[in-house]
């Protein structure tokens, strides 16, 4: 029993030994593990500080080549460097990004088409696009004064649009955004100004474009409100307008002619204007009218027809259309331009004095070639 006892005792004690060994064991290899994973983690955390403190890819110089890129409406700086980065102009957004945050002209940025080259650094990259060269457009000034067929030459031969694209959408008025007072006609309402085009421009954006230029200005010089108070249509004064541009070659005297059509207008003569028989014949080579011209049957010739003509006969500009809602007090019922080069324009009250200053223009007109 002794023995045995013994013998029990001894391979007892064995067992015991390696339960610790074993455990030994697995606390260093959890040490180990641990250690591994805080080098490693170590490792990473620098490289990833490494990352964060480094300056982001960027291309240097000026770039060479050429690609076109375009800004859309309503795009941010990320945007804008992630356009740049797709198209082989940036090495990366930040490097666009960085630069565009330290410069507060960046959010002048326009939407459009500028003209990049390949491999640039972003800060020439950013320099590039705040350069008003850079953009990719054309620009097409319309005149004050001109007709509807007159804009669209105009705008033909200013840009790539065509005459047959532009007369297309011409004829589908609805879709152009027209104020309701213009009755679906586009005759005084393609607004006179300077307009940029750029690629991918189609003929109803542009004249749609025109339209909302109009609309900005008959806000401007509150249209509807001010028509109101003055007894008139919205529309009805922009025909005033209209003729008005044709008439007047100074901006101070708007509001003066603008005075004598409405004291026609309200003591019933007609008014007389050359400018509408123009329009109602086409011609437009010299400024007075001849008998044969004055005889045309039409409504828009006011030596024939009293009161204004159905529609407006040109696109008034924002001058004029603010000087046919405010007009000049005075009783001047007659106007001519005794001067085509300054534009001197000379106002009578009564028939004898207006003829005397035909007279001046008759003079005028013997030692110029302007008549």
């Amino acid at each position: 029993m002794t023995d045995d006892d013994g013998s029990l005792a001894r391979h007892r004690g064995r067992r015991r030994g390696r339960r610790r060994n074993t455990g030994c064991i697995a606390v260093f290899l959890s040490l180990a593990i641990l250690v591994g994973v805080g080098v490693f983690a170590v490792v990473q955390g620098r490289v990833w500080l490494e990352n964060l403190l480094a300056p982001p890819a960027d291309f240097q110089g000026g770039g060479h080549g050429k690609v076109e890129i375009e800004v859309k409406d309503g795009d941010t700086a990320v945007d804008i460097g992630e356009t740049l980065v797709r198209d082989g102009v940036v090495a990366s957004v930040e490097a666009f990004t960085d630069e565009a945050r330290d410069e507060p002209e960046a959010r002048l940025i326009q939407a459009g088409f500028y003209d990049m080259k390949l491999e640039m650094s972003g800060k020439s990259a950013l320099k590039r696009m705040l350069n008003p060269d850079s953009r990719v457009s054309t620009t097409v000034t319309i005149p004050e004064g001109l007709t509807v067929d007159q804009t669209l030459r105009t705008v033909v031969d200013g840009t790539a649009l065509t005459m047959e694209d532009l007369r297309a959408v011409i004829r589908k008025p609805p879709q152009l955004g027209l104020p309701g007072y213009a009755k679906g006609r586009h005759e005084g309402y393609l607004f006179p100004a300077t307009y940029e085009v750029t690629p991918g421009t189609d003929a109803k954006a542009m004249l749609t474009t025109m339209v909302d230029r109009f609309k900005q200005a008959a806000k401007s010089v509150r249209l509807e409100r001010q028509a109101a108070r003055g007894g008139i249509s919205p529309a009805q004064a922009v025909i005033v307008a209209s003729i008005l541009e044709r008439e007047v070659n100074r901006a101070r005297d708007l509001p003066k002619a603008a005075r004598v059509i409405y004291n026609r207008l309200n003591s019933g003569q007609r008014l007389q204007m050359d400018s509408t028989v123009h329009y109602a014949i086409g011609e437009y080579d010299s400024v007075a009218t001849t008998a044969e011209q004055r005889r045309v049957d039409s409504r828009y010739n006011t030596y024939r027809y009293a009161g204004l003509p159905p529609g407006p006969i040109s696109a008034p500009g924002e001058k004029a259309l603010d000087a046919a809602l405010n007009p000049a007090d005075g009783e001047w019922r007659y106007f001519v331009t005794v001067n085509l080069e300054t534009g001197e324009t000379r106002f009578a009250s009564t028939d004898r004095q207006h003829q005397r200053n035909v007279r001046v223009y008759q003079r005028y007109c013997q030692r110029s070639d302007l008549c």
